[in-house]
């Protein structure tokens, strides 16, 4: 057992030094625990921030002011007031999203209850602000409208009041949410691909040959991979969790870390596993990378990070209960989003420790028959 032991350590250190000659692998490391947490957790939210928007008020009047004024940060930049011979050549430039035409005589036409129209240009390449901005800025102009015609401020009484408590993310900042489910996804994106990425390069050098001629069994070289590459990638994601996240971004931790570290340690046993299923498949590292598109795609968009479960159909549902991340995305929502302990999360450790338990032996026998063809 202790020179089992020691085959597997010293295995290990041969894999790190391997990495930290590779500078292509040492920036992807970098580049996913900095500048893509940041740049996914800031640029292209859900909800409509800071788009830019133009509008021409011929009518010049007291209610073309009040719609004029109701547009403001952080959903709208500061209206720019155009002349009308602008708004195609502004447009065209794609300098604005918006660009709302009021017409001469349009106070006039609303108090004599005559039909008021409002013109609503919008470039349509912008898919997400256009869709959410147009029905915001209907919405706006609507309101304003309607509070100038009944001379005052005032909601509609209702027989029923509905109080909204926001929990978890109070402000309802997506920056909150982005950027901790892209330590989720990235965790599992880089540990397959290091993994795989480490026994291919091994076959393209000729080194897994003299590894082969060694007194080391498969199954010392598959978990020295194992442990080596999920150490990296454990902490990469601390330290992009505790600089990038906590730290640039501002976004508060309500679980423990520890216990998050804990399930993903348990994630990487099975991502790894996969990486060297992979490699073992994959010929060279461009169909490696074939084969990394087809899986991580299914992986990252049904697991539950981008869009929620309940929502997908209960065939997916119940597939996706095949992978790790599924488990794992929730694992980790629980404890970062909701401060969960090991009494509430643990159905999801038992299910991450069986799959990648399966995951590792089915990996580890393909590993075995490389290995014999090799020799």
């Amino acid at each position: 057992m202790r020179q089992k032991l020691s085959n597997i350590y010293r295995l290990g250190i041969k894999e790190l030094w391997s990495l930290w000659r590779d500078p292509a692998m040492l920036f992807l490391i970098f580049y996913i625990f900095t500048l893509a947490v940041y740049t996914s957790a800031k640029a292209a939210p859900d909800s409509l921030q800071r788009a830019s928007i133009a509008i021409v008020d011929e009518d010049n009047s007291a209610l073309s002011q009040r719609i004029v004024s109701a547009f403001f940060p952080p959903q709208f930049m500061p209206p720019a007031m155009i002349a009308p011979s602008q708004i195609d050549p502004l447009m065209d430039a794609g300098l604005y999203t918006f660009v709302m035409h009021i017409p001469s005589g349009f106070q006039r036409d609303a108090l004599a209850a005559r039909r008021a129209e409002i013109q609503l240009n919008t470039d349509a390449t912008r898919m997400s602000q256009a869709f959410s901005g147009s029905g915001n800025i209907q919405q706006i102009a609507l309101g304003e409208v309607n509070e100038f015609l009944q001379r005052y401020r005032a909601q509609p009484a209702s027989p029923v009041g509905l109080e909204l408590r926001a929990r978890f993310n109070p402000t309802l900042d997506n920056v909150w949410f982005g950027a901790l489910s892209q330590i989720i996804n990235q965790i599992t994106m880089l540990s397959i691909i290091l993994t795989g990425a480490a026994l291919i390069r091994e076959r393209e050098h000729g080194t897994i040959e003299h590894l082969l001629v060694m007194p080391v069994t498969p199954f010392e070289l598959m978990l020295s991979k194992v442990l080596s590459m999920g150490l990296v990638v454990l902490a990469a994601a601390f330290l992009s969790l505790n600089i990038v996240v906590r730290g640039a971004l501002g976004v508060p931790i309500a679980g423990s870390l520890p216990l998050f570290f804990a399930g993903a340690a348990l994630l990487l046993f099975a991502t790894t596993s996969m990486g060297i299923f992979m490699a073992t498949i994959a010929r060279n590292m461009p169909q490696f990378g074939m084969l990394v598109v087809l899986v991580l795609l299914p992986l990252q968009m049904l697991s539950g990070g981008t869009t929620p479960r309940e929502s997908m159909p209960e065939l997916v549902q119940t597939v996706m209960l095949a992978a790790p991340t599924t488990h794992f995305v929730e694992l980790g929502q629980a404890i970062l989003f909701r401060g969960a302990g090991l009494d509430v999360v643990w159905p999801q450790f038992l299910a991450i420790a069986t799959i990648g338990a399966i995951f590792f032996g089915v990996a580890l026998g393909r590993f075995r028959k490389a290995i014999a063809t090799m020799a």
